[in-house]
This record gives structure tokens, sequence and C-alpha cells, in this order.
């Protein structure tokens, strides 16, 4: 896809971005009372976000994991993985094909607290883990504190796969992408609101953000 027509794209989807805002905004208000979910997720991301800033950074468990997602998303496209490396200092990986998908899901997709989701969903269904969720939960908020902390890291220095996506169009996507997970693992979490009506959500705010902008003109 030619870069003017992912600006053009991510212009056409900036209502979309103000609507997500709008949404989780009120997502966020609606299961504002699970406090057993939501303050152990709180506290979780709480307790990365000291670590990020007292201690040294774990460059390579990132650079690690931003790699794995490329790879990861590229077997979910049909690819293969033709090299693969990963050090403090950065990393690559070579896969046999691409797209704009590929290319920024290490922005958007948080794949440790992914990785935590799967192993206790497992755990849970194999051994009944209800004692443990507060747990669950505060691994949940550090895991995904530490993708948000450490992406917007090496967001502050040029990034191949924003630059080959343009910026724009790049920063539309991670937003997006970023917001539909909250979107969909907030609810899920706290089970105060239902999915589809989450999205009900997404759509009119996304309507009245349109509006809006058709009455300026």
């Amino acid at each position: 896809m030619p870069k003017w027509v992912k600006m053009i794209l991510a212009i056409l989807l900036l209502p979309v971005c103000l609507g997500a805002g709008q949404t989780l905004w009120r997502v966020m208000r609606a299961c504002g009372g699970a406090d057993i979910t939501l303050v152990p997720i709180l506290a979780g991301a709480a307790c990365w976000l000291v670590i990020y800033l007292l201690l040294p950074k774990p460059m390579w468990i990132y650079v690690f994991g931003h790699e794995l997602t490329h790879a990861l998303w590229a077997w979910l496209f049909g690819g293969s993985v033709q090299r693969f490396k990963a050090t403090p200092d950065g990393g690559h990986v070579v896969v046999s094909k691409t797209n704009f998908f590929i290319a920024l899901a290490p922005y958007f997709f948080p794949l440790y607290a992914a990785i935590v989701v799967a192993l206790f969903t497992v755990g849970h269904l194999a051994w009944n883990w209800k004692n443990y969720l507060v747990w669950f939960h505060l691994l949940v908020g550090a895991a995904y504190s530490f993708h948000v902390t450490l992406t917007s890291h090496i967001l502050k220095t040029r990034q191949s796969d924003i630059t080959s996506q343009g910026y724009l169009f790049s920063a539309v996507v991670i937003f997006l992408g970023n917001a539909l997970v909250l979107l969909i693992g907030i609810p899920l979490l706290t089970a105060r609101v239902d999915l589809l009506k989450v999205l009900g959500w997404w759509l009119d705010s996304t309507g009245e953000v349109l509006h809006r902008l058709g009455r300026m003109w």
C-alpha cells in the first residue's frame, strides 16, 4: 500500500480514534467499581513503574519480545521466519511476508501480558486457580505497564518499523491497537460490561464525532 494511501486512511480513521478514546473512558467509569480487579491491576502497573524508574531497563527481555511479536504475527499471516536476533542494543527479524500489522504489532500487542493471560487460563482450567486471581491481575498490570513504558522508551528513537509505514499512519494503528486491547481486556477482566455493548458505545462515539465534524463544515 503506497504511503500516500496510508496517509489518507490515517486521516479518515482519526474520528475512530477519538471515538475509541471516549469509549475507553466510558468503559473505565463503568468498571470503576470492580475494586477486586482494578486495584491489583493498578498496583501491578505501579510496581513495574517503580522498577522501571529506579533500576536498569531490561532491554534484552523487551527486544526479545518485540522481535518475537513480529515473528508471531508473520506466522499468523502465513509467513515464515528466516532470521531472528535479539540483543540489549537492538534486534531484527527477517520474515517471508510483511504488512503493516506485522510491522507495527510490537507497538500495540502486549506479548508478555498475553502470555500471562494464556498461562493463567490454562492453569485455571486445569487446577482451578480461583484463589490466585489477585496475583493474576497484579501480573497482568505489571506486564501491560512493561509494554507501555518500554514501547514509549524505544519510540523516542528512530524506528524503521515506523518510518516504513509513515508516522501518522503508524500513530493511528498503534493507538487503535492499544485501545482495542484495553476495550476488550478490561471488560473481560472485570466482567462489568458486555463486549457487544462496548462495541456499540464505540460506534456511537465515532458517530457523534463525525456528526460534530459535519456541523463544522
